[in-house]
């Protein structure tokens, strides 16, 4: 019999996509089902990023890249940082990868062990625990809570520190809530964490163009003081529609940038070439499709925000960002778990249970407004039957 390690026990999954096979098993028996469940734009990639991609392969980019990312792609993002926060980043601090989720890895295996604890949102995304107990660390969560609007608590973090403290994973905007930092707090939670220079910080601002109402992205990149100890990540799956495409980069501390160099080459040796020319078309192109793509998920959020709370036991906080909402069915009598059977069993509606995203997300649930004005409309009509 086949011995595996003992450490895969420890690591756990992301139940959307448990969700995703559960309502595509119920589509082929004929069921009507609305996926208001996995976080993916419903729109097409922009066609000028398709070229580009379409291009680079006719062109001959077929080979290995340097496992960093080619320079070209490197000096767009460069590029990007400045225009967006006005920030100048070395571009040989930029590391590019398959996915948002290898930076995270990199980063966990980096300060992980059975001696580290690392600080992370619950609820939050599930992949943060998951792969901070495959290092053998000791996970503290940091309840992000809805009387806050879901934007974490600076103090509330600071008071978890010790001696072991190893990484602090922060999430704005933030999967599963919505949920948006106020630079009030970003301040004070740099004021304190520059005198802890031996922590580092795990940014994941994968959704930092999805910010809706007067409220503006504040990145973490914009504080020079905290630049040796942070790590920024950010990418192109959900801001260009390109989630199958698998890119992601981070900027990294300068010490840092050779580790994690080795780590891609140990793991994935490079990131798809044609990828990456497309990549440079997304960040240097034309912008307007995008500023649609986000002027629709405006709209959708204010439909679902509206939508949600004229549900009788149902209360949803406006969300700040993303494409989530947070609502809470705590007067339901439900749980996360049992609502989001019902849902998806008797509705034909797709959601996420919050105990997916930690234990802090019992008695709330998550839905995905990616998906279009109508199906949102009929989803939560369906709801309100049930409920």
């Amino acid at each position: 019999m086949l011995k595996i390690s003992k450490q895969m026990d420890r690591l756990g999954t992301e139940s959307a996509f448990e969700v995703l096979a559960r309502a595509q098993e119920l589509s082929k028996q004929g069921r009507d089902i609305i996926n208001l469940g996995i976080g993916q734009p419903d729109f097409k990639t922009p066609q000028h990023i398709v070229e580009a991609g379409r291009k680079a392969l006719k062109d001959g980019h077929h080979g290995y890249t340097p496992a960093n990312g080619i320079p070209e792609l490197r000096e767009a993002v460069s590029f990007d940082l400045k225009r967006r926060y006005d920030v100048t980043v070395d571009s040989n601090h930029i590391v590019v990868v398959p996915g948002g989720k290898p930076t995270m890895f990199f980063s966990l295996l980096m300060f992980g062990g059975s001696k580290s604890e690392i600080i992370y949102p619950s609820p939050g995304f599930p992949i943060y625990r998951s792969l901070i107990n495959f290092t053998g660390s000791k996970a503290v969560p940091v309840s992000i809570k809805e009387e806050n609007n879901f934007s974490f608590s600076a103090d509330d973090i600071l008071e978890k520190i010790n001696p072991k403290t190893r990484l602090i994973i922060i999430n704005s905007p933030a999967n599963p809530t919505g949920g948006i930092t106020s630079k009030l707090e970003l301040d004070k939670f740099v004021k304190e964490i520059i005198k802890y220079p031996g922590i580092a910080v795990l940014s994941d601002e994968i959704y930092s163009h999805m910010v809706y109402g007067e409220t503006k992205h504040i990145s973490l990149i914009q504080y020079p003081e905290l630049r040796d100890q942070l790590i920024m990540l950010d990418g192109w799956s959900k801001t260009y529609a390109m989630t199958g495409w698998r890119m992601g980069y981070a900027v990294w501390p300068k010490k840092l940038v050779p580790y994690v160099t080795r780590l891609c080459i140990n793991n994935h040796s490079c990131v798809n070439a044609a990828t990456q020319h497309a990549g440079i078309a997304a960040l240097t192109g034309s912008h307007d499709i995008i500023l649609e793509m986000i002027e629709e998920f405006r709209k959708r959020r204010s439909l679902i925000f509206k939508e949600l709370n004229a549900v009788p036991k149902i209360s949803c906080k406006m969300p700040g960002g993303a494409f989530y909402a947070f609502p809470n069915i705590k007067d339901t009598g439900l749980s996360s778990k049992t609502a989001q059977d019902l849902f998806l069993n008797e509705a034909g509606v797709a959601t996420i249970s919050g105990t997916s995203f930690g234990a802090s997300g019992e008695g709330y649930v998550r839905f995905s407004y990616a998906n279009s004005i109508e199906s949102i409309i009929e989803a939560i009509a369906r709801i309100r039957k049930i409920i």
